[in-house]
């Protein structure tokens, strides 16, 4: 492990011990190489940018709000507009350019360079506390398209990231008015230019990218996030073409031949991935010096990876010993059956919610503002030929632990708070540590305040959820160190995880990879850090804490990085303090 400032060390020390509910401090269950990685971009270097210290540039505050609006409009025209982005195998906007050739992928790093000289030149050194905060936000964020730009590089790298974009068009609708459909023509014809594009662009594939845009063209991946219902799933994104194609020889015959010839675009492209597949031999992950770059300029989270792969194998052995206790506990009581039925599984939601809303009023948890009506729900109800998947397993049997993630306080309530944070950079951005860190503490944390005190089965069901986030995190650390492929996180995920199915760590372990780097380890280390927020603010408040008043507080510092909610809710700069003395990512 890494050498520590003494600061670093009680820091790290004292997550760890938050951590340790039951068992005493035990060793790691799982070794695991520790071998260097050149990454997956030995062309791009470190290069100090300024001197370190807070900037003290001409800029105001007004200027950088001016910046940021034009860095989110210049990034992605269409979504700053409030119009639908393109979505990944997960339903999560991905980056979609106009052009990636080289000569245009250099003019965008060109551009993030000027907004990068413009950030620096801010006077932020004059700035309160909560405008500082939103200034190292703002740049984690450009830093995050830097890395995009120089390291990730999907459009080079990933034939999934083309294989994205051909998919959804599928689930159109139909039929559609002559405006629809003219601009859905406009799209399918289209595909021909993405297909022949990727090719152009795609000289360093990554092997498990390769594999895992491979399988998706021609296999249904048994989770289906987002996608309409069938019976029978069609064979992947192929598949997904030609039932578009009898949809609408049925409903709108005039879209026949244009679905028809996209549909053999997209063949294409399986067909010439497949014949350069032995060719396709790059690494995935970013590597170790990227990767812990990313963890602090990006993440904003005061670990490296090595400390990240301790928490989370801590955080693991901790979820299985309160799992085995709580079976021990429950050993003579039922256990909780499968709905038979979608209306059994509605009205388990229905008395969920209800359930939860109530609890969360009554014992003063959090403040549900009036806009928050009703929310809708994950998991709908599938019957799938080999039995429900790992998700289903849980929420079929009681919708608690997702709903408390996913739904209210959860994510679903999340969102709508932030749709209304007026905040001119608050309102406009979310950190995926915040946001999942978020929605993990909830399934435990509300347990503690008596939510299923008198539920003990279900207590089971949170412990079993938090037992996959916790698998997730050293995993996520080995495929960008490249110390593990896909199909051995698979492996691993499914060893450690009660009804984990393959097909549903497949597509988490795809997920964890091609997005944006440590997506997966947030889950876990987010919570962990959402509960060092509460000791610390527990810790000084003593008596006169309030647990309402701290979940509103964290409410309206919005989705930031954790690491800057705390520098804001608790004076404490500890975490913060040696993130402007930064190292820029340079070409």
């Amino acid at each position: 492990m890494n050498s520590f400032s003494p600061r670093k060390k009680l820091r790290f020390a004292s997550t760890l011990l938050f951590s340790i509910l039951v068992l005493p401090l035990a060793g790691c269950s799982q070794s695991q190489q520790e071998a260097e990685s050149d990454g997956a971009s030995p062309d791009t270097s470190m290069a100090e940018t300024h001197s370190g210290g807070i900037p003290s540039g001409s800029g105001s505050y007004d200027d950088f709000v001016g910046l940021f609006d034009e860095f989110l409009m210049w990034k992605d025209p269409a979504r700053a507009q409030g119009n639908v982005p393109n979505r990944d195998i997960a339903g999560k906007a991905t980056e979609v350019y106009p052009d990636y050739s080289e000569v245009a992928v250099d003019a965008r790093r060109d551009k993030m360079d000027a907004f990068q000289e413009r950030l620096e030149d801010m006077s932020v050194i004059d700035w309160p506390v909560h405008q500082q905060a939103d200034y190292l936000a703002v740049r984690s964020r450009f830093d995050q398209h830097d890395f995009t730009l120089n390291v990730s590089r999907p459009w080079s790298r990933d034939p999934g990231f083309y294989v994205d974009q051909m998919l959804r068009i599928t689930f159109t609708d139909l039929p559609l008015g002559n405006e629809e459909t003219a601009a859905l023509r406009t799209k399918l014809q289209a595909i021909s230019l993405l297909v022949e594009q990727a090719k152009n662009n795609l000289t360093e594939v990554a092997a498990d990218y390769a594999d895992l845009a491979i399988f998706n063209l021609t296999n249904a991946d048994g989770v289906g996030h987002g996608y309409p219902y069938r019976a029978t799933p069609p064979a992947g994104v192929m598949g997904w073409y030609q039932d578009f194609l009898q949809r609408a020889a049925e409903e709108q015959p005039d879209l026949e031949s244009d679905i028809a010839a996209a549909q053999q675009s997209v063949e294409g492209f399986h067909g010439w991935l497949t014949e350069h597949r032995s060719n396709m031999t790059a690494q995935g992950g970013v590597g170790r010096e990227k990767f812990d770059w990313y963890l602090k300029h990006v993440k904003l989270m005061p670990y490296d990876a090595d400390q990240i792969v301790t928490l989370g194998k801590r955080e693991l052995d901790r979820l299985w010993s309160v799992y085995a206790l709580e079976q021990h506990r429950n050993r003579n009581l039922p256990t909780i059956d499968l709905p038979t039925s979608s209306e059994e599984y509605a009205a388990r939601i229905s008395s969920t919610d209800k359930r939860i809303r109530e609890f969360l009023v009554q014992n003063e948890i959090i403040t549900i503002p009036e806009y928050i009506n009703e929310l809708s729900t994950n998991v709908p109800w599938i019957v799938r030929p080999n039995g429900p998947n790992f998700w289903e397993q849980v929420q079929f049997r009681d919708p608690t632990p997702d709903h408390l993630h996913a739904v209210i306080p959860g994510h679903r309530f999340d969102g709508e708070v932030e749709k209304n944070n007026t905040h001119p950079i608050r309102g406009k951005m979310t950190s995926g540590a915040r946001a999942e860190g978020w929605g993990v503490y909830l399934e435990e944390g509300i347990m503690h305040t008596g939510l299923i005190d008198d539920l003990p089965r279900v207590r089971e069901l949170i412990y079993i959820f938090g037992i996959f986030r916790a698998a997730r995190v050293p995993a996520d650390v080995w495929l960008q160190l490249n110390e593990m492929s896909v199909t051995e996180v698979v492996d691993w995920w499914m060893e450690r995880t009660p009804w984990l199915d393959e097909d549903v760590a497949r597509v988490d372990a795809e997920i964890y990879l091609r997005r944006p780097p440590g997506y997966g380890l947030g889950y876990t280390v987010g919570m962990l850090q959402m509960q060092q927020l509460l000791a610390d603010r527990k810790q000084q408040l003593d008596d006169r804490f309030v647990l309402k008043e701290f979940h509103d507080d964290f409410m309206a510092k919005g989705r930031i990085p954790l690491s800057l909610i705390r520098w804001e809710m608790t004076g404490l700069d500890d975490e913060v303090s040696d993130l402007w003395d930064r190292q820029r990512l340079v070409r």
